[in-house]
């Protein structure tokens, strides 16, 4: 039987040019198909239904063709994974439904301030190049806890290291099911709980049969939905508006016209003076807040562990750093046109709407209003008439759209881009595609390292140590759909700061992951007892600031000394602390997201968004002091960190697979 999977699975990685190459042509009939029904006049909802149920057809072909029973197929895909299609597949990884969705939204509300998750997450690819993936890789470990536990000789830095990939995979992959359930809410006009389960359904069949070996290959056809999905609109309005397809080009041009659109609009009295314009730098963040949370993210790309896990699956180590290579190639794609794209939005949406009649919005605005996701005069966009309602509660309204009186969620910017600019459906459905092969994506990813992390490194590694193989890899899908169906639940209550959340996750695993996989390389005099209290300390201080700034800000304040974070711009206090502190409600612990105080206190001005500030360096520093003050680890340990380094050789543990 393994045999036999062998054998198939070489076939398979000896034809994958002509496997993908197949593929991608026939994604592009299909698209062509779909333009073709559109001007016959087949219904909109029809070709979404097309669009969204061809897709995860695809990605459940792939998952249940690459099912297996064998442990190594299963954790890292055999470590058969060339390079090139490593990289591809990490792109899928990493390029969330947040990134996917949330990045050009983010760029379109905070202009120049929304740079710093662009520099921030590319960044990160070249630490994991650097200080990580290709040693983790010589070590040969399925899972992240695995290296801490081999390295640190023992299970209390596996707990340590289970407690942080949990805390950190699971607001992310929440937030990747609460994307796929807007999208197939917009799009396949399903009730969005309906939407979070069905987006589930997708989920588990990618992974749950075959693993690393179905979820890498899923990822690689993701990937190349999600690129030409992002690419074409955003090409297409190029053209249309400069004559050039490439928007990086004319990107500039945009820029320029929408900051004339703006001074305008300042002149005519539909925007106030103090507008946050576009190029403008630090209206969101203060300097350091923009340039921590580039550390930040740069920090927590480097540690978060479904994204090392993709650097298990090559055949060398060696083949590791080139994946890293291919992976940078393959985001820097989706993150150099980011910023474009949402100049391209932004400029249709000053020239279509701001300065018009309230009476005479487009279609588009209603659309995406009656999911409560576009507002006008600080109301959701429903209809007309909620509009007007709306509008006319404003003192000395004239029912002209000014820039102050339109909201737009950042979640929607990229997906409603194509109705904004009057695209044809086929554009709109493409996007929907793409952000949901964004979503699948990472999603299958974060469940497969968690569901991992419980089988392998709790059950396999503490509990069982003699499981046969088969019970292994069926404890692990248990875990899998257990760990899916609670993250569906908790996407399905719809939390209010789940965006927050996804930057928290790149702090949490920044502070309590980052010291010990760095000094587990570079420093061989880094002690059991140093790793297992520097990532307790680096963790606790990061998971305290995240809580209390956010859940029990009045205790932060009275306690802990914080104080009101400041404006960017007129460096005032966002929150009056004194009448905030009077308040009956001012001590209220697990506060909403609209209270006073709810993430607008804190040490330094340090937003929490970029909590590992905090708890990066005492996790570093506690496990320096701790490792000085403990016996060096043995001979043989040092030894085998040296052989860690070293590039030449082959995988420097196997584990048993029987």
């Amino acid at each position: 039987m393994a045999t036999q999977e062998s054998a198939g699975s070489g076939d398979f990685l000896n034809n994958l040019g002509k496997v993908y190459g197949i593929y991608t042509g026939g994604f592009a009939a299909f698209i062509v198909l779909i333009a073709i029904l559109e001007q016959l006049g087949v219904p909109n909802r029809v070709l979404g239904y097309m669009f969204v149920g061809f897709t995860i057809l695809v990605y459940a072909f792939i998952g249940i063709i690459s099912r297996t029973m064998q442990v190594s197929e299963y954790y890292v895909a055999g470590r058969r994974v060339p390079a090139f299609y490593n990289g591809m597949a990490t792109g899928a990884d990493w390029m969330s439904g947040a990134s996917f969705v949330g990045m050009a939204g983010s760029l379109f509300l905070l202009g120049y301030d929304g740079l710093a998750f662009v520099l921030g997450w590319t960044g990160g690819y070249v630490l994991v190049a650097i200080l990580v993936a290709p040693f983790l890789r010589k070590f040969g470990a399925y899972t992240v806890p695995d290296f801490l536990a081999a390295r640190y000789e023992g299970n209390a830095a596996r707990m340590m290291g289970v407690i942080v990939l949990m805390a950190c995979s699971f607001t992310y992959v929440v937030a990747q099911i609460f994307a796929t359930g807007i999208i197939a809410q917009r799009f396949l006009g399903m009730d969005f709980v309906v939407a979070v389960y069905v987006g589930l359904l997708g989920i588990l069949v990618c992974s749950m049969l075959g693993g690393m070996r179905a979820v890498t290959w899923t990822q690689v056809a993701q990937y190349i939905v999600l690129i030409v999905a992002y690419l074409i609109p955003v090409i297409i309005l190029s053209a249309k508006k400069f004559g050039i397809p490439v928007p990086q080009l004319t990107y500039g041009q945009a820029i320029s016209q929408i900051s004339s659109l703006e001074q305008s609009f300042i002149q005519q009295g539909l925007a106030p003076a103090g507008m946050k314009q576009h190029v403008a730098p630090f209206t969101s963040y203060s300097p350091a807040n923009y340039f921590a949370l580039i550390l930040c993210l740069m920090v927590g790309t480097a540690s978060l562990p479904h994204v090392l896990m993709r650097y298990f699956t090559t055949p060398s180590v060696k083949e590791a750093r080139i994946s890293v290579a291919w992976s940078l190639l393959f985001i820097f794609l989706l993150y150099f046109t980011a910023p474009a794209y949402a100049a391209f939005s932004k400029l249709e949406v000053y020239s279509t709407l701001i300065g018009k009649n309230i009476a005479d919005m487009p279609q588009w605005v209603y659309n995406w209003g009656s999911l409560g996701l576009v507002t006008v005069c600080g109301k959701a966009a429903a209809s007309a008439e909620a509009i007007r309602e709306a509008c006319s509660a404003v003192a000395g309204h004239a029912g002209i759209l000014r820039w102050q009186d339109f909201g737009i969620n950042t979640d929607v910017v990229v997906l409603s881009t194509p109705e904004i600019a009057g695209l044809p459906y086929v554009i709109a459905g493409l996007v929907a595609a793409g952000g949901l092969a964004a979503a699948l994506s990472t999603a299958d990813g974060l469940l497969l390292a968690i569901a991992n992390a419980l089988s392998h490194d709790i059950y396999y590694k503490m509990i069982d140590p003699n499981a046969p193989t088969q019970r292994r890899l069926i404890v692990s899908r248990i875990f899998l759909v257990i760990v899916a169906v609670a993250a569906a639940w908790t996407a399905s209550q719809r939390p209010a700061d789940i965006l927050s959340m996804v930057a928290w996750a790149f702090s949490i695993a920044a502070a309590g992951l980052f010291p010990a996989l760095v000094l587990g390389v570079w420093w061989k005099r880094t002690t059991k007892q140093g790793a297992f209290w520097g990532m307790l300390a680096g963790f606790g201080v990061c998971m305290m600031y995240l809580v209390v700034t956010r859940y029990f800000p009045g205790f932060g304040v009275k306690y802990l000394g914080m104080s009101a974070l400041l404006n960017p711009i007129t460096w005032a206090p966002v929150v009056d602390l004194t009448a905030a502190m009077a308040a009956p409600n001012a001590m209220d612990g697990w506060v909403v997201a609209s209270h006073p105080l709810a993430s607008k206190v804190g040490w330094f001005n340090i937003n929490n968004i970029s909590a590992a500030l905090f708890g990066l360096p005492v996790g570093f520093l506690v496990m320096y002091v701790v490792s000085l003050l403990t016996p060096a680890p043995s001979k043989e340990m040092q030894d085998f960190i040296d052989a860690c380094r070293r590039p030449k050789g082959g995988t420097i543990m196997e584990e048993k697979t029987a």
